[in-house]
């Protein structure tokens, strides 16, 4: 296929062109009726494709045009039979990919660790989630993914499961053997869908981790924002039809289920060009991309009192069989300072932003965005903080423990939707949980809508809170009171 093409970026810039009378929304009419400052600040190039669904542009929920042209454009790139645009992002893809193999009480095989939208999407859809737990890093304190082993065990136990859900790459750049597991589970008949949203690029450099569609996977949601040059909450859904495990059918009336009718042209046109550059110009991007991040983590482990695991982190472990280099996981925790403080450090006296912080770590991409000059700025900094903090502090010892994954005692939806009442959390031990109650490190749910609440959990709890370590999900923030399954009164 031609991917010098942008059937939907053309048809935009040339309607655009032909400067039209609008009476349709949105209102602001080519930024005529917007704010004066942000239509300085935006651009009346950006303000003229801000259009709808009408008939020149085609529709996202039915598309037969310029947006059909773009999608197969896009399946081509991917290695997908189909591919479907998100502007919901790839949490709506993640959704789209649960909701449309599974329905109420059926089982979804999924790792403890996974993203929230995984959640929503069982509750929404009522399946039943049968956990694996992942793999742990003892040495920097992160999860890892699932391994073969355990989703064979899992599959042995529950073989009339709907499908099997993969985190391909890890947040942290890290894969398991994926083709194992995809063989693995369609020895069972079962489909596999995998969250690829950290891993865009895996698509178009052989050295990074190999892509759920080259895997054989069923479906992948794949964050084209995150990593791939597109905007903010545009994301593609690649299925693959072969197996004959998934209908692209159900899976367009699904995702159209789950997006505004007020589709965002300006992101889809982003999506379309994105996968242009890629398409065109992808495996030399990914080289450069690797390049600097090769280099940051050579400089980064001659910092005292920095690590920055690279190929050494795969030891043959099942969960640990490749590597996105380009996720810098710099490792604080022999500065005697935790990567919540690092976090802020570099903001304060560098202006840098980082992805994410957790106790021992701090997460920096690097992406076909960043020069020399922005590597060798992170690296300055980090210099910067070895020599204010390195002997200074005590070292704390690294300690990750998880309690045991909960009874499920309610299907997920039910307990979501239940009667609840609202009871001290410190004496809810025994009781079945209605809310999300996420611990950070490592971000593993540790109790979810339906799961008994245990005395361990509790303690588990209760003991990051006392630390300040962040605690998410419930409506009570202060984690005083949680909400619970009303018990009725026996009847005597």
């Amino acid at each position: 296929m031609d991917h010098s093409r942008t059937p939907l970026f053309t048809a935009l810039k040339e309607h655009a062109a032909k400067n039209p009378v609008q009476f349709h929304i949105p209102g602001h009419k080519k930024g005529l009726g917007t704010d004066a400052e942000f239509r300085e600040f935006i651009g009346d190039n950006a303000l003229s494709i801000d259009l709808i669904n009408i008939a020149p542009l085609d529709d996202l929920h039915q598309p037969t045009g310029v947006i059909e042209e773009a999608q197969k454009l896009a399946a081509d790139a991917f290695g997908a039979d189909y591919t479907f645009f998100s502007v919901q992002g790839t949490s709506g893809a993640i959704m789209t990919m649960i909701m449309s193999v599974c329905s109420p009480g059926d089982k979804i095989i999924v790792p403890r660790n996974v993203h929230k939208s995984v959640l929503s999407a069982i509750i929404y859809s009522g399946a039943k989630p049968v956990f694996v737990s992942p793999a742990q890093d003892s040495n920097v304190g992160i999860d890892h993914g699932i391994t073969i082993s355990s989703v064979r065990k899992a599959l042995k136990r529950h073989p009339d499961a709907k499908a099997v859900l993969v985190i391909n790459p890890t947040y942290f750049g890290v894969s398991a053997n994926l083709k194992e597991i995809v063989d693995l589970a369609h020895s069972y008949n079962v489909p596999v869908l995998v969250d690829e949203a950290h891993g865009v690029l895996i698509h178009f450099h052989d050295d990074l981790p190999m892509s759920a569609m080259e895997a054989g996977a069923d479906m992948a949601a794949t964050s084209v924002h995150k990593l791939g040059g597109s905007m903010t909450q545009s994301s593609v859904l690649n299925v693959n039809t072969k197996n004959g495990y998934v209908n692209p059918f159900r899976i367009q009336t699904i995702i159209s289920m789950l997006t505004t009718t007020s589709t965002s042209y300006i992101l889809l046109a982003s999506l379309d060009t994105s996968r242009r550059n890629l398409a065109l110009n992808g495996h030399k991007m990914c080289e450069t991309a690797i390049e600097m991040s090769q280099y940051a983590r050579r400089s980064i482990n001659e910092i005292e009192g920095l690590y920055c695991f690279g190929e050494d982190i795969l030891d043959g472990g099942e969960a640990t069989y490749s590597l996105d280099p380009t996720k810098l996981t710099i490792h604080v925790r022999h500065l005697g300072i935790t990567g919540y403080e690092t976090e802020n450090w570099l903001r304060e006296h560098y202006n840098i932003e980082v992805e994410l912080s957790d106790m021992y770590n701090i997460l920096c991409l690097v992406t076909p965005g960043d020069t020399a000059d922005s590597i060798e700025t992170l690296i300055t900094a980090l210099r910067h903080l070895s020599k204010t903090y390195n002997n200074v502090n005590e070292i704390n010892e690294l300690i990750v423990k998880i309690p045991e994954i909960p009874q499920l005692s309610l299907i997920p939806r039910d307990a979501f939707y239940g009667d609840t009442e609202v009871v001290p959390f410190k004496e809810s031990a025994g009781r079945i949980i209605a809310e999300f109650i996420y611990v950070y490190p490592p971000g593993i749910p540790i109790l979810l809508p339906g799961e008994v609440i245990s005395q361990d959990n509790i303690d588990y709890i209760i003991d990051h809170v006392d630390v300040g370590l962040p605690v998410k999900g419930p409506e009570d923030r202060s984690i005083q009171n949680v909400k619970v399954i009303v018990e009725a009164d026996p009847i005597f």
